[in-house]
């Protein structure tokens, strides 16, 4: 017989942790499948600024462990498992892992999105190999080196500052006539003059022997031509992590989950949060947010219903 909880959130970033620890906190019986990787994308962050509770900023590798330790000792249980599929028993949702079943009276969908790769020449032969999403991760591999940032989002530029701290310079290339990142951001840029900014830029291959030496380009004139790096950190968006729920949920046009105001999908008790439902804005802090509202949403539906 599948174990029974009020709220099942699945997905271990800081939104499905956030809603973990609300639910928690409510007096909800919650359950957390985290996933393999705790914290997913926050991981690679250096430094989340606006997070509330922390005005100085604070890295996306100490935020998520801190979260996921105040759900658990607020009551939340979780499991290192990933949603396969969902279905409806009565008022009650079943929730399939690869280990496990769960039954329900409310899933909160926090799968999150990953990173879009680079679709180019070499950008798969050279993963890894100077080809990366992690500047924290791999800046202390590059110092007093050259590097390209593909990307001009708010992760991009946040990389790109992280990568000016160890690189010799950075050069940001992006496709568009604009930076789409915060404000906060483009000014941190204009003021760091190890960074350069090249607009109207086409990523057309990445090159090299062993490792990555150098980006072919293309420019709004058509013109070819060889930027050398020794590294290429690709921000060009995300892809939402929607496999597990496939054709069950309406999505938008980038592949996002529908919701209304309180994070409720056309579903009763199934809602979406963080960067896997439309209207998402990619910050931690309003993946945060969605997730609060997300509890609350829950917690009236549970009081609100006649069970079975």
């Amino acid at each position: 017989m599948a174990n029974e909880y009020d709220i099942v959130v699945a997905g271990g970033g800081i939104a499905g942790l956030t809603a973990g620890l609300a639910g928690a906190k409510a007096g909800l019986s919650t359950f957390m499948l985290t996933g393999d990787l705790l914290g997913g994308n926050l991981l690679s962050i250096e430094k989340i600024d606006g997070f509330p509770g922390y005005p100085d900023g604070v890295a996306g590798y100490e935020l998520c462990p801190i979260t996921q330790g105040d759900a658990v000792q607020a009551g939340a249980e979780l499991a290192p498992a990933e949603l396969l599929s969902l279905e409806q028993k009565g008022d009650h949702w079943l929730v399939h892992t690869e280990t496990e079943d769960y039954l329900t009276k409310t899933v909160i969908l926090a799968m999150g999105a990953s990173l879009r790769e680079l679709d180019v020449p070499g950008a798969e032969k050279f993963k890894g190999k100077g080809v990366s999403h992690c500047a924290s991760c791999d800046a202390p591999l590059l110092r007093d080196k050259n590097v390209v940032v593909v990307g001009g989002g708010d992760s991009a530029l946040q990389e790109a500052l992280t990568l000016a701290a160890a690189a010799a310079r950075v050069i940001i290339l992006q496709q568009d006539d604009h930076l789409t990142a915060q404000s906060y951001y483009t000014e941190q840029i204009d003021a760091e003059p190890k960074i350069e900014v090249r607009y109207n830029i086409n990523v057309e291959e990445i090159i090299g022997t062993e490792t990555v030496e150098g980006v072919k380009v293309r420019d709004q004139d058509n013109a070819s031509s060889i930027v050398a790096t020794d590294g290429a950190f690709i921000y060009i968006g995300l892809q939402p992590n929607t496999r597990s729920i496939d054709g069950l949920l309406k999505l938008d046009e980038t592949g996002r989950i529908l919701v209304d105001t309180e994070m409720r999908t056309e579903f009763p008790g199934l809602l979406s949060v963080g960067t896997v439902r439309a209207g998402s804005t990619g910050r931690a802090r309003d993946a945060a947010a969605d997730a609060v509202k997300a509890a609350e949403a829950a917690t009236h539906y549970i009081a609100d219903s006649a069970w079975q």
